[in-house]
C-alpha cells in the first residue's frame, strides 16, 4: 500500500504546503492523519511514534505536503478534525519493541481461532495487529451476520492481557490484509496498491468475451476480481462502433446467427445454418455485417456471407501450417471389407480373391460326384425358386444304387432335404421340363 509522492522529487519547499502527514501502520495496512512535529516536522519515510489519545503507537510517514489534502479529500476527511500530533522520530529502542510485539500476533490468532471455536461463534479470526506501545490488541474477522462476542473479548481480555478491539471486515478487506499471489504471477492489488474496493459483476466478463468460469474469475478472496474492471471502459469504447442488431444474418444459402465479437479485430463469428449439408462457422468483418444488414432491411439477400476478396485469401491459407509451410490435405484409406465365409478376402476394387490352383479346385467336382451331379452343389446360377432338372437315371444305375447303399457314407442334411422332397423316396419322375415356379 506504499503511495508515491510525485513532488518529494523536487528539491523546492512547497509553501502552500499543510502540517498534516499521512502515516502508515503494518505495512500500509491501516492509515491515519496526525498534526506533523512543529520544530521537528518529519519528512516521507521516516519512522515515527504519534499520539493515539489513549496510548502511542510507531507508524512509517507515507505523504506529506499538498498530497496530503488531496487524499484527505478523497477519504472525506476535514483538516479541523485531525488534532492527534507526531510525538517524535522513532529511535532503536521504539522499533525493537514493535518487532516483539510483531511476532506475537501470529501466535495470538491462532489461539483467538480456538477460543472462538469453543465458544461456537460463527466466526473467522484472519488477523491481529498490536499496538507500539502493546497495549492494545485489535483481532479482525469475518462473518455472515452478526455476532455476539461480548463473552469473546471477556475471554481475550483475560488470555492476552491487554485491551482487546474487534473488527469486522469483508473478504476483500481480509485478502488485503493476508496477501500473496494472483494468478497474473504478481502480488495481489489489493495489499500492494488497490485503497478502495468497487463492485464487480458478471456483465465485465461478459462484455470482455470471457468465459464465464468461477473458478477462473475468482480472486483469492472468492469474488470476482477486481482487474476485471480495469480494461472495461475500453471494452465499451470500443462496443459503440458495432450494431446492436445483428444477431441475425439471412443469405439467399440459409441464415447466420451470431456467436462471439472480436471487438479489437473488428470481427464477428456466425454460426451458419443451411438448408441442405453441415453447418459452419464463418468469421465477417464488420463493414461486412453492416452491408449485409442493410440489404436485409431493404429485402434483398446476398449470394453468400463472405465477401469474394475475403474468401479467396481464405482459400490460399485452407492448408497453411502455423510454421508457414504448405501441407497436402489428409486423405483416409478405405479399409477392406472381410467377407461372411473365413478365409475369403475382398479386394478394394470389389472383386473377391482367386482361389490357389491345385486341391482347391478339386473340392467342388468332387462335391457334384458324390451329389450325383445334381442339387445346389454344381455351383450353377438359377432363378429364384426354379427346381434343377434332374437327368433321367438307368435302371442298372438303380440296382447298384440300392445294394451299395448301406456301404454309402452318411449323406448331409442337404440331400436330406432335397430327397424330402421327392414323393416315395425313390419313386422317380418321368422326364420332362421343370416344374413352374410356386
Amino acid at each position: 500500500m506504499n503511495t508515491y509522492d510525485w513532488l518529494a522529487q523536487y528539491d523546492f519547499e512547497d509553501p502552500t504546503g499543510t502540517d498534516i502527514i499521512e502515516v502508515s501502520f503494518k505495512k500500509g495496512a491501516r492509515k491515519e492523519f496526525f498534526r506533523n512535529h512543529p520544530t521537528h516536522p518529519a519528512q516521507v519515510r521516516d519512522i515515527v511514534v504519534v499520539d493515539t489519545g489513549s496510548g502511542y503507537d510507531i507508524g512509517t510517514v507515507s505523504l506529506a505536503g499538498e498530497l496530503v489534502r488531496l487524499q484527505m479529500k478523497k477519504k472525506r476527511v476535514k483538516e479541523p478534525s485531525v488534532t492527534q500530533p507526531v510525538i517524535r522520530v522513532a529511535n532503536e529502542r521504539d522499533i525493537e519493541k514493535l518487532n516483539e510485539y510483531r511476532a506475537l500476533e501470529q501466535e495470538s490468532m491462532v489461539k483467538a481461532r480456538v477460543i472462538a471455536g469453543s465458544l461456537g461463534l460463527q466466526m473467522k479470526v484472519c488477523d491481529v495487529e498490536y499496538r507500539g506501545d502493546g497495549r492494545k490488541a485489535t483481532f479482525y474477522y469475518t462473518a455472515e451476520g452478526r455476532v455476539d462476542f461480548r463473552e469473546l473479548v471477556r475471554v481475550y481480555a483475560k488470555e492476552f492481557q491487554v485491551k482487546i478491539e474487534m473488527r469486522q471486515i469483508g473478504a476483500r478487506q481480509e485478502s488485503a490484509r493476508i496477501g500473496g499471489l494472483g494468478s497474473c504471477g504478481r502480488e495481489l492489488c489489493c495489499s500492494t496498491w488497490l485503497s478502495d474496493f468497487k463492485s464487480v459483476n458478471t456483465h465485465a466478463a461478459r462484455y470482455q468475451n470471457l468465459s464465464i468460469n468461477q473458478a477462473k474469475l475468482s480472486g483469492q478472496c472468492g469474488r470476482l476480481k477486481c482487474c476485471l474492471n480495469y480494461e472495461l471502459d475500453t471494452y465499451m469504447e470500443a462496443m459503440q462502433e458495432f450494431p446492436q442488431d445483428v444477431d441475425y444474418l439471412k443469405f439467399k444459402g440459409g441464415s447466420a446467427s451470431i456467436i462471439k465479437m472480436d471487438i479489437f479485430k473488428r470481427l464477428l463469428y456466425y454460426s451458419v445454418e443451411i438448408d441442405k449439408g453441415r453447418g459452419s462457422v464463418v468469421a465477417l468483418s464488420l463493414d461486412r455485417v453492416k452491408y449485409i444488414k442493410e440489404q436485409n432491411r431493404q429485402g434483398l439477400f446476398p449470394e453468400q456471407l463472405q465477401d469474394p476478396l475475403e474468401a479467396a485469401k481464405e482459400e490460399e491459407l485452407d492448408f497453411a501450417d502455423v510454421t508457414g509451410d504448405i501441407e497436402l490435405p489428409d486423405h483416409r484409406r478405405r479399409k477392406k471389407k472381410k467377407s461372411g465365409k473365413k478365409g475369403q478376402s475382398q479386394k478394394p476394387g470389389g472383386q473377391q480373391a482367386k482361389r490357389e490352383e491345385g486341391s482347391e479346385q478339386a473340392k467342388p467336382e468332387q462335391r457334384r460326384d458324390r451329389r450325383g451331379g445334381g442339387g445346389r452343389g454344381d455351383g450353377a446360377q438359377r432363378p429364384k425358386g426354379q427346381q434343377p432338372q434332374r437327368p433321367k437315371p438307368d435302371a442298372t444305375s438303380d440296382a447298384s444304387a440300392q445294394e451299395s447303399k448301406p456301404d454309402q457314407p452318411r449323406k448331409s442334411n442337404r440331400n436330406r432335404r432335397n430327397k424330402g422332397r421327392r414323393p416315395g423316396g425313390t419313386q422317380q419322375q418321368p422326364p420332362g421340363p421343370p416344374p413352374a415356379n410356386s
